[in-house]
């Protein structure tokens, strides 16, 4: 199972070439991102504690472009938990005809503004992901 995010391509996405602007695939990614905590991930909890979830690296493949108009779903899943990062993977799909535009690995790290480093994927933490991690291998 994967959280899906609808995008529409505006006009204000598009570089001079008439194609989404690498940038923006950044924001498409980042916008699904916080769809997933919005809805699986208990993000209030995450805020009430002060704690923040960072992104510490990104590989994106472009693989076809998107014009002006199309309809983009991205598909958001947690693929796995580490001692103390998780691993994102997301998918740009075209929806009129299934095809991949872009493919997205992220690992993140949760973050306390007062202390240092990332914090371990331990305690209250790990079962917030964890439940969320159960519910992305359902359907696997």
């Amino acid at each position: 199972m994967a959280h899906l995010t609808p995008i529409k391509v505006q006009g204000f996405h598009l570089d001079l070439y008439g194609h989404v602007n690498n940038a923006r695939y950044l924001e498409f990614l980042e916008e699904a991102r916080w769809g997933l905590m919005e809805e699986y991930g208990d993000l209030d909890w995450f805020m009430a504690q002060k704690l923040a979830l960072v992104v510490s690296r990104i590989d994106i493949r472009y693989l076809r472009s998107a014009t002006m108009g199309d309809q983009l779903l991205i598909e958001t899943r947690l693929v796995e938990l580490m001692p103390r990062e998780g691993h994102i993977n997301q998918r740009i799909i075209r929806k009129d005809n299934g095809k991949l535009v872009a493919e997205a690995d992220v690992t993140f790290a949760v973050i306390h503004p007062e202390q240092r480093g990332a914090q371990k994927m331990e305690g209250e933490i790990l079962a917030r992901f964890s439940s969320m991690l159960d519910l992305m291998k359902e359907s696997i």
